[in-house]
């Protein structure tokens, strides 16, 4: 079965045709810049067996996008999709797995939009326009919170009251599941530990977002994300945990207007309202000299500190920290300040192995430390692909394909 996997970020749409089960890469890419007015010329790059070219493209929406996309793998000799995945941000308490979409989930999806502003409305469309473009073709929405459905109502719940959350749908939904149970899945192989013993502290650590997983048994049992995206680390626009009577004096100042108090935390904050110098921790940490940089740095990795503590108190016996995406994958030195002076906990860090960290995944941990620290790539689309090709090959038996 070929699956075409959707990623569809606020402005991007990363794209994978996968042949499944082998999970075989027969193309994928990203189209960049996506949206009405950017200010460098949109882009796709398109990779085929391992050989990337650059497209420029006008697409002022994602279902344009997915039309230039579609015309690429065309012209590349890529076959025609069996079916469709997509990565959905939030599927609200609606949605706790993966699910085929048929009129009545398009129009949950289309219901819970608000819950992601940045992210599901850009997704939910391009779904509809997928369905109109290959009306035949069975789809499926993974989501980002389906991973912490685990996650056990106490640790979900915020002390407001109960008349208003169950209302409003307040509680912790927690998000970057999809690359959180991928690394876990992948460690636990790596290790050879049987999932269902496996405990774990992932850390996904994007150039934009990031959160931290507690993990018991394979499962999610926490994330710093909560209710929003907004939730726990500092991010690299976005201001992770803060007191909520902040929030309210945010919004006094800026007279009420919720947008603007929204775009302030959303777009920012983070990293780049701490330092002034760049969203990007790495530009940050390599303007040592800069004392704002210097302090973002300390605020950054200080959050991380606290929040790894503070889950290697809630799994217990910790069998691996992991590190991923972006920032965790590539940036020795964050990983180093984050596991430093562990002692403690009986966790050491190998540092030579450390700022090699090659081939992945890799145990940069020391011999005898108590705990692992891996670095593992993480791969969304593949585990989008994972997720599509069990959902349609479920109980139901095999779907037929229709190439």
């Amino acid at each position: 079965m070929n699956i075409l996997v959707l990623n569809c970020g606020s402005s991007s749409l990363k794209y994978r045709l996968l042949a499944m089960p082998e999970a075989r890469e027969l193309a994928g890419g990203e189209a960049q810049r996506v949206g009405p007015r950017t200010a460098e010329p949109a882009r796709i790059l398109h990779n085929v067996n391992g050989r990337q070219t650059v497209h420029p493209a006008t697409m002022p929406d994602h279902a344009t996008a997915f039309e230039e996309v579609l015309k690429l793998l065309a012209r590349t000799g890529a076959p025609r999709p069996d079916a469709l995945g997509h990565r959905l941000v939030h599927g609200g308490s609606r949605f706790s797995g993966a699910v085929v979409i048929d009129d009545v989930a398009l129009r949950d999806l289309q219901a819970i939009q608000k819950l992601a502003p940045l992210h599901n409305p850009p997704a939910t469309a391009l779904v509809a326009a997928c369905r109109q473009r290959y009306p035949d073709l069975p789809q499926v929405a993974v989501f980002d919170t389906a991973y912490h459905a685990t996650i056990p109502e106490y640790a979900a719940t915020y002390a407001l009251p109960r008349r208003l959350t169950a209302r409003l749908g307040i509680r912790k939904y927690g998000f970057h599941g999809t690359s959180h149970q991928y690394v876990v899945e992948e460690a636990a192989r790596f290790l050879k530990k049987p999932l269902a013993e496996f405990n774990a502290v992932s850390c996904h650590l994007g150039s934009g977002g990031a959160s931290l997983c507690a993990v018991v048994g394979g499962r999610s049992v926490d994330n710093t994300m909560g209710f929003s995206p907004l939730q726990g680390l500092v991010m690299s626009t976005r201001c992770g945990d803060l007191d909520p009577a902040a929030t309210l004096r945010l919004l006094i100042a800026a007279r009420g207007d919720t947008g603007t108090v929204e775009k302030t935390l959303n777009k920012t904050s983070g990293v780049l309202g701490l330092s002034g110098v760049s969203a990007d921790i790495r530009d940050v940490l390599a303007a040592a000299d800069d004392e704002r940089a210097r302090a973002a740095s300390q605020v950054y990795l200080w959050r991380l500190r606290k929040y790894l503590g503070a889950y290697l108190a809630v799994v217990g016996r910790a069998d691996a920290i992991i590190f991923t995406d972006t920032i965790g994958e590539t940036m020795p030195e964050v990983r180093a300040a984050v596991c430093a002076d562990l002692d403690c906990f009986g966790i050491r860090m190998d540092f030579q192995r450390n700022a090699a960290a090659l081939p992945l995944p890799c145990d940069v941990a020391a011999a005898e430390s108590l705990t692992r620290i891996l670095v593992v790539a993480t791969n969304e689309e593949l585990a989008i692909g994972r997720r599509t090709y069990a959902t349609l090959t479920s109980e139901k038996g095999v779907l037929p394909c229709k190439s």
